[in-house]
């Protein structure tokens, strides 16, 4: 009878994913902490906590306040010295907290894994390991559980009547606790260790693994009950939270709190619908990014990181992307060492550098915050994108549609990038390339106009700008193309200029009009019907101006001597 009862627990309870709605889970809320349904007495040990707050759900009815209180406590325990923050940090370790890594930095073991004990009739306690390793580590744990005992002052003691399978069944980290290969005994306990902050939590999630639901709405207790699910293995509760989080309404706060839970939970496949919904809250509500740049510059780094990965930032150009993340690193990382890393690291892939101007990408060769070796890669990277042909470019966009790091695909930009050949002698010259989507010129209609980014020759700053207006006799509207100078004042500037049109079925560029004019400051010059066609044959199925979607322009710009 011994050996049967030993090979109860021999084999994990299998964990099974399927895409068909879960069947309804047996509830058996009537046997929680009644001992005619119980086979053991879970003791749990109450220890103080090592900052004084109370439990986040008990104390906190909005998640604002949550929010509040989470940043204040992790100021106190930045103020504590290195010494006091070890010593905590392996109290917590020990006895069941879970310290967010960042607010104990200087702790090397900083997994936030719970601490189980099992108790024989002897009074001997063993350690369990980590959940993390619970699979492949059959030893059940340390052998001398005296400093388990000795580490802290135990508050109070909670004890509660258990079933096993049921705990076990629904936790891999309870199915370890109850199969540590001990003899079996009538009396024998399970003794968990915890803090006060999180018994709470702990006591819905033993509700929960017995009638599949909580009684907890806020968001604040249902954030300290998946925190609890996650630390004790409980993966059917993290779902269920999730999908509760998920139907609150979201707000800024509670959108940085989801993205700001530990690592261990957001690598949870049931709270990845919870993460990417609060992302895409972020992204929308600073999608226009230059009425929000003081709130942006505020965000801690999981918000910027879900707002600048976003397609759809209406932004004048990369350059200012470049911009805003300097500003924010140098604001929130004043070393320059730590500032380094964490562009290296988490910053630098939010940045679309081969959509830069070539004369921020050279700011960025001299920039101190980039590491020089990356500043570099990214730079070569960058104008090897630019070098290829149109059609390359956008297999690579393609290819990258899907990956982490979107480097190679373009956002809402208000000034569209260019293409810029350069030439000083025998005369200053230079040749630019600006591409427009189908989709983009249909947007102009009836009379709407885009913008290039700033080119500059001569040491003088240029754009283009292509239009939707009415052709010179007012007849019907039709595509135009003007080139402008940037600088205001009383400089003037001779230039020769060219505009050109990449045609079928030849696909070469087809001179249009070409001219002379003595720019000065915010003057322009252009052709209101560049195509002498009008508007709906230039955007006809079987127009012969887009090649692949793409219209493809050119300005040869020539300094006159």
């Amino acid at each position: 009878m011994k050996e049967a009862k030993a090979d109860q627990f021999s084999d994990p309870p299998p964990v099974m994913e399927s895409d068909s709605p879960p069947s309804p889970e047996p509830d058996f809320t009537f046997a929680f902490n009644d001992r005619n349904f119980s086979d053991r007495v879970l003791r749990i040990e109450i220890l103080p906590d090592v900052l004084d707050y109370k439990s986040d759900g008990e104390a906190f009815a909005s998640i604002s306040d949550w929010a509040r209180n989470r940043k204040r406590r992790r100021a106190e325990s930045k103020r504590e010295s290195a010494e006091d923050i070890i010593v905590q940090c392996e109290e917590q370790v020990l006895n069941c907290n879970m310290p967010d890594t960042e607010d104990f930095a200087a702790c090397e073991n900083q997994d936030e894994d719970a601490v189980g004990m099992i108790e024989s009739p002897s009074g001997s306690h063993l350690n369990l390991d980590s959940v993390r390793n619970y699979v492949n580590d059959e030893a059940a744990g340390s052998n001398d559980s005296s400093w388990i005992w000795d580490c802290s002052t135990v508050l109070r003691v909670e004890t509660i009547h258990i079933s096993s399978p049921i705990l076990a069944a629904k936790s891999p980290f309870f199915y370890k606790l109850f199969s540590n290969g001990m003899e079996q005994s009538e009396k024998r306990q399970a003794t968990l260790r915890i803090h006060e902050s999180e018994e709470a939590a702990l006591m819905d999630l033993l509700n929960f693994m017995y009638s599949n639901t909580l009684s907890t709405t806020t968001a604040p207790s249902l954030l300290d009950v998946l925190k609890a699910a996650d630390k004790f293995a409980v993966a059917s509760c993290m779902r269920y939270c999730s999908r509760l989080l998920g139907q609150l309404p979201m707000t800024r706060d509670s959108a940085l709190l989801y993205l700001d839970l530990p690592s261990s939970v957001l690598m949870v496949d049931a709270v990845q619908s919870l993460t990417d919904t609060a992302k895409k809250f972020l992204a929308d509500r600073y999608r226009e990014l230059s009425k929000f740049v003081d709130e942006v510059l505020n965000l801690p780094l999981a918000g910027i990181e879900a707002v600048l990965s976003s397609d759809d930032l209406q932004v004048a150009s990369e350059d200012a992307i470049f911009d805003l993340v300097l500003k924010w690193a140098r604001l929130h990382y004043q070393n320059v060492e730590d500032r380094r890393e964490v562009i290296a690291s988490r910053l630098a892939r939010l940045i679309r550098f081969p959509y830069m101007s070539c004369r921020k990408l050279r700011k960025v060769l001299s920039c101190n915050d980039f590491d020089p070796q990356l500043a570099s890669k990214i730079v070569l990277e960058a104008l090897f994108y630019k070098s290829e042909t149109p059609h390359r470019q956008r297999s690579l966009a393609v290819e990258n549609a899907n990956a982490t790091y979107r480097g190679f695909v373009d956002r809402s930009y208000k000034y569209r990038p260019v293409k810029l050949v350069e030439f000083e002698l025998p005369r200053p010259q230079c040749i630019v390339y600006l591409d427009l989507k189908r989709e983009e010129c249909a947007r102009l209609f009836p009379a709407g106009r885009v913008y290039s980014q700033a080119f500059h020759l001569g040491g003088q700053g240029f754009f283009l700008s292509a239009h939707c207006n009415m052709d010179q006799q007012n007849s019907f509207q039709c595509l135009g193309l003007f080139l402008g100078m940037q600088e205001k004042g009383s400089v003037s500037f001779a230039v020769d200029y060219e505009f050109s049109v990449r045609v079928k079925p030849g696909e070469e560029f087809l001179s249009k009009y070409k001219g002379t004019y003595t720019f000065t400051g915010g003057k322009a010059v252009g052709y209101r019907n560049l195509l002498a066609t009008p508007w709906t044959t230039f955007m006809a199925d079987d127009s012969i101006y887009f090649i692949n979607s793409v219209l493809h322009l050119r300005a040869e710009l020539t300094i006159r001597q």
